[in-house]
């Protein structure tokens, strides 16, 4: 119990400490990281990125964790959300995170069951977070792409090449689409391929639509066709599927937000007695029958919300 409480309390005071020392030297970090990733690959990795993304041998703290490929993963989706933070330290985070929840569910609910639930909630907010921030970008830049696309088509038309068509496009867009474009023209300054640049870019932005344009320009590349008219119905296409995506969660909102009510209304439910009448939910709290029931309830809501989203989600 005292070590669970010193851990609990080393944890809370280091976390703030650790995050705003990364916070400092996040630019050399996001400087040096920008450079890695701006190398053109070894001779012997000339495959496809289309087909499989290019493996990186994982260093210092992400070594051990290259067997479950956890380290790989959550360093694509930081990248993916803007975050240019080492993997170790969001490791580090994670961790003193977690044995704070175990040590603060110990000491409040004296139960193991809670204290691993709350070390696994607190652990997953800095993953909860890189994933909210990875979504919000990749919406962003959807957003700005067929406007993107339209640029690049009256640039070609115009008598320009596809890169000053790109350079063109960065100085007329902001982040993300600007960022991720004047990355792929800093990899063509130092010898990497276009066609090559702009799958390091799919890698960075798994998107359909940008996949769609790299399949275009490598093709087009190889092939000989008219790339205005290719990227022409590619905006129209991406602009299709957008409105697709609206019209579908237009008819899926009434579900979704009925699945949100269910599962939120027992909580709603359970505070309202508390309040009232708390002798109608003692027996929940103090009864060991009645926190067996509690701790079942959460367990089949939670797993009803998860199912309910997963029945919501529309392929297409």
């Amino acid at each position: 119990m005292d070590a669970l409480l010193a851990s609990a309390v080393f944890a809370l005071v280091f976390v703030p400490l650790l995050v705003f020392l990364t916070g400092r030297r996040v630019e050399t970090d996001a400087a040096s990281l920008r450079r890695r990733r701006m190398q053109p690959a070894a001779p012997d990795a000339e495959e496809d990125l289309l087909l499989r993304p290019r493996r990186q041998r994982p260093t210092g703290m992400s070594s051990w964790l290259s067997a479950l490929d956890v380290s790989r993963i959550l360093e694509e989706n930081m990248w993916q959300a803007g975050i240019y933070m080492r993997v170790g330290d969001m490791m580090l985070i994670i961790v003193l995170l977690a044995l704070a929840g175990v040590g603060a569910g110990e000491f409040f609910w004296h139960g193991y069951l809670w204290a691993l639930g709350a070390g696994a909630g607190l652990g997953a907010l800095p993953v909860m977070y890189v994933r909210i921030r990875r979504h919000r970008r990749l919406k962003a830049f959807t957003r700005q792409l067929p406007f993107a696309l339209d640029l690049v088509k009256s640039s070609i038309e115009a008598g320009h090449s596809l890169q000053r068509a790109l350079q063109v496009l960065v100085g007329e867009f902001g982040d993300p689409l600007g960022g991720e474009f004047r990355t792929v023209l800093e990899q063509t300054r130092i010898g990497l391929p276009l066609s090559r640049s702009l799958e390091e870019m799919l890698r960075r932005v798994p998107e359909k639509d940008l996949r769609l344009l790299v399949v275009a320009v490598k093709v087009q590349s190889e092939v000989g066709s008219s790339l205005a008219q290719i990227v022409g119905r590619l905006a129209e296409l991406v602009r299709a599927r957008q409105r697709l995506q609206l019209q579908i969660r237009a008819l899926t909102a009434q579900a979704r937000i009925g699945g949100m009510l269910v599962g939120l209304l027992p909580i709603f439910v359970l505070l309202a007695f508390s309040l009232m009448e708390p002798s109608y939910t003692a027996t929940l709290f103090h009864d060991p029958a009645g926190i067996k029931l509690v701790k079942t309830a959460v367990v089949l809501d939670l797993l009803a919300v998860l199912i309910i989203r997963r029945m919501m989600k529309v392929s297409y």
